[in-house]
């Protein structure tokens, strides 16, 4: 690669060049075994002698930060020291806020058993038929290639969406209404630009999503939690100053629940009386195991109040990073400023590429493969849950997704974080419910995702944390 020198005046030029690349190897920016252009090119490109670059070399050569090949040129050479990094001394500052805000989940060394949420089994995806795809989109008469580029996503991409949703959920919606994200998280970062000031109140379901509160308090709002039952969010614990409610009625995150239709319908009236905006996250619904469909929120708005979130991570892929929002029409030049002053475009021959997964059916088959393991999986695990555990959890009841969650029962009811702990000590990884609260008093239990462990270890896992209890 080249070598950034840059040269001022006309004074000591071989001292300039020679300090600029002992700085460049001493940093770590040329690494040992680097090449380092010949004397006759840099020369070339400062505009200098060589015999001034070459004064420079034989002096980084001499104090043994380069070495010369015989017919291969010059290259750097182990120095025995660490690079040096960026300047540790700064007299910038962040603001306030992110001095406790830090990222969520902390992360966890590797384990065997790994219960953690939000972990798809990447064996169970069609990597051939997503190579294939990805690989047409790679080639210079690719669409996504052309230079049409829209800050809302592909139009192939949000017709697809579109058709998908509308099929799979019933959800309103036409290609004009779809904003393409990098998931959920940008999502939930276009909505509160658009419509939130500073200072605002947002509700959010107690327990819920820590990375959306972390989220909201960067950004200066105000998060009130708001309690849930077995019915869902409580309608009638909203704080009156809300100007936003954001909540998973499909698949409560993160103990599973769904939120009932007249919980539904009690909220969206309660949205139309004080004009507040409500966030619907849909982030895992395409699994269901059992029970009846429920509408979203957004399907049963009649007054353009509420913005529907979705993501690929689940279905797909994490790594792909690839959601959508739903919107009003009022709305759509707002996000789509939005969306181009903050990222301008998602990966757009991966937008490409899932377009044409969806269009072609081949997400509907990956879908109903994947939903038959997991349902598997899901039911093995409450199977044993309740027959092993009985004297020391209490299952959620949960029909959805890719996780399910216990309260604690037994000895451990106080310290689920302590019993987390002692269950890596044996090799599982898992939450502690407490880690989900936002506001109220934590409820003790864990968190039991079932995407990223495998139903023939499902068993031996369990075993290993009744060991750690």
């Amino acid at each position: 690669m080249d070598v950034h020198v840059s040269l001022d005046g006309r004074r000591d030029l071989a001292g300039q060049i020679y300090r600029q690349l002992r700085d460049a190897v001493l940093d770590g920016r040329l690494r040992p075994g680097d090449p380092v252009p010949p004397t006759r090119e840099l020369a070339r490109r400062l505009a200098v002698s060589r015999t001034t670059v070459g004064v420079a070399y034989d002096r980084l050569a001499g104090e043994g930060f380069l070495e010369g090949r015989s017919g291969a040129g010059t290259y750097v050479r182990a120095t025995g020291t660490a690079p040096r990094g960026a300047p540790a001394a700064s007299p910038l500052r962040p603001r306030a806020v992110w001095h406790d805000l830090a990222a969520w989940p902390a992360r966890l060394p590797g384990a065997r058993y790994d219960f953690r949420v939000g972990l798809p089994d990447a064996g169970l995806f069609p990597f051939a038929e997503w190579r294939r795809l990805m690989a047409a989109e790679l080639r210079p008469t690719a669409r996504a290639l052309s230079g049409a580029w829209d800050p809302a996503g592909l139009d192939v991409l949000r017709e697809a969406v579109a058709r998908h949703v509308g099929v799979s959920r019933s959800v309103r919606a036409d290609a004009a209404d779809v904003v393409v994200t990098a998931g959920i998280q940008q999502a939930l970062d276009l909505v509160c630009r658009v419509l939130l000031e500073p200072g605002a109140a947002v509700a959010m379901e107690d327990p819920g999503y820590p990375p959306a509160r972390l989220l909201f308090r960067s950004l200066g709002l105000r998060v009130h939690g708001v309690p849930v039952d077995a019915e869902g969010l409580r309608v009638d614990a909203l704080p009156d100053d809300a100007r936003a409610v954001y909540l998973t009625p499909s698949h409560q995150f993160p103990l599973g629940m769904a939120m009932s239709l007249p919980r539904r319908r009690a909220l969206l009236e309660w949205a139309r009386h004080r004009e507040v905006v409500i966030v619907e996250d849909d982030y895992d619904t395409e699994y269901r195991y059992g029970g009846r469909p429920v509408e979203p929120l957004q399907s049963l708005d009649a007054d353009g109040r509420v913005i529907y979130l979705g993501t690929f991570s689940k279905a797909m892929l994490p790594v792909l990073r690839l959601g959508f929002l739903v919107a009003p029409a009022a709305l759509r030049r707002a996000f789509r400023a939005a969306r181009y002053v903050s990222s301008w475009h998602s990966d757009l021959p991966v937008q490409a590429a899932l377009a044409r997964f969806v269009d072609e059916g081949m997400l509907a088959r990956h879908l109903r493969r994947s939903r038959r393991e997991y349902q598997a999986r899901h039911e093995h695990l409450v199977e044993l849950l309740e027959r092993d555990f009985a004297d020391r959890l209490a299952v959620v009841p949960s029909e959805a997704g890719l996780h399910l969650s216990a309260f604690l029962t037994g000895d451990d009811t106080g310290d689920d974080t302590g019993l987390a702990r002692r269950a890596l000590d044996h090799d599982v990884a898992l939450y502690p419910l407490s880690e989900f609260a936002i506001a109220g008093p934590p409820r003790p239990g864990l968190v039991f995702g079932y995407g990223g462990v495998r139903r023939d270890d499902i068993g031996e896992g369990l075993r290993r944390l009744r060991r750690a209890m």
